[in-house]
């Protein structure tokens, strides 16, 4: 679990000042992929294909390259005093948009990888400001003999 505890740093990324929890809900997702995108980066060594890739109206947040393996990565940003965490938000309707928009990415390579998978980065937010991030890697989103 990392732990991030400077948040002031970012906010200079936003004309507007951000009130975390507060603000649009749109800014928090802003936020939350920005924090996610930084720590695959910069921590992890993914290499980032694309962001907020859509296909209709499903969209999958992160899309990027783990040596040769490519991982499609949802973030979800929650409240620290939420009742369900962000991990858990993952529902059985998401995952099926998840799919339909995973799929179709695969479906537009002209080479397909051999190996992909889906991960979950989960932000709880504090009211202080503060923020933990989890990585779960490997969340089973498609049957276990799916090819592409």
């Amino acid at each position: 679990m990392i732990n991030f505890n400077r948040l002031s740093e970012y906010f200079f990324e936003f004309r507007k000042p951000l009130r975390l929890l507060g603000g649009t809900r749109a800014d928090r997702g802003r936020f939350g992929e920005a924090r996610a995108a930084d720590f695959v980066r910069r921590d992890l060594g993914y290499r980032i294909l694309a962001r907020n890739w859509r296909y209709k109206r499903d969209e999958i947040d992160l899309v990027c390259l783990d040596g040769l393996v490519l991982v499609f990565i949802e973030v979800r940003l929650r409240r620290a005093s939420a009742k369900v965490p962000a991990y858990y938000s993952v529902d059985k309707k998401k995952k099926k948009a998840l799919q339909r928009v995973c799929k179709n990415y695969l479906y537009g390579l002209k080479r397909r990888p051999q190996h992909f998978r889906f991960d979950v980065i989960a932000l709880a937010l504090a009211d202080s400001g503060h923020y933990d991030l989890q990585h779960y890697p490997n969340v089973p989103l498609f049957g276990p003999h799916y090819v592409p």
